[in-house]
């Protein structure tokens, strides 16, 4: 290795299936956390790659399942309904604002919805609606840093980076889940016999 330069970056990075309407999930991370979570929509792991270099233009790409398990099984236990807090480390890029914006959209509990406006107020720059809704829409890391519980002042579904489809189906998901502390054996009361005919 030559003096003077720092090593690359590497970066595990692993694709998972969600329930519909979420669909395929691409999932990066270094040896610090999670640095990107996303919509593949339907592109391909090379161009979802391709997509990052900007942010991440002397990064190692490496195929890695066992990198991204923890964020696997618990992205599983989430959308089974058996998780409501993700505890996994994340690295996500951003400007000091973009950072303290995805923090306080980290703090939104659990089947609750925050307002621009809201969020603003909480990072002490009430006037700074605009400039919040700007970074919940670059957020790198979806669902776990969850910009999907930002609404409209006036209650109303606003605009989502994976569509509305999908941002109406992650709260009603959570409302559903909300206030439950989910075993495996409340997920299946109501599928005995009593169903079967």
């Amino acid at each position: 290795m030559t003096l003077g330069y720092a090593a690359a970056v590497r970066i595990a990075y692993h694709m998972m299936a969600a329930p519909p309407p979420i669909g395929l999930l691409f999932l990066a991370g270094t040896d610090r956390g999670l640095r990107c979570l996303q919509f593949m929509e339907r592109k391909s792991l090379k161009r979802m790659i391709a997509a990052r270099t900007d942010v991440e233009p002397d990064a190692k790409w490496e195929p890695s399942l066992l990198d991204l398990k923890p964020v696997v099984e618990q992205l599983d236990a989430y959308f089974n309904g058996m998780l409501q807090q993700f505890d996994v480390p994340l690295d996500a890029v951003g400007s000091d604002f973009q950072k303290k914006v995805w923090n306080a959209l980290s703090q939104i509990p659990f089947g609750e919805t925050r307002s621009y406006g809201q969020i603003a107020k909480s990072i002490r720059q009430p006037k700074a609606s605009r400039a919040v809704g700007l970074a919940n829409n670059q957020n790198p890391i979806a669902i776990i840093v969850p910009c999907h519980r930002v609404i409209g002042a006036n209650g109303a579904m606003t605009g989502y980076g994976g569509g509305l489809p999908r941002k109406r189906w992650l709260l009603d998901h959570e409302a559903r889940f909300a206030g439950i502390q989910s075993t495996t054996q409340e997920l299946f009361v109501g599928s005995g016999p009593r169903g079967r005919r």
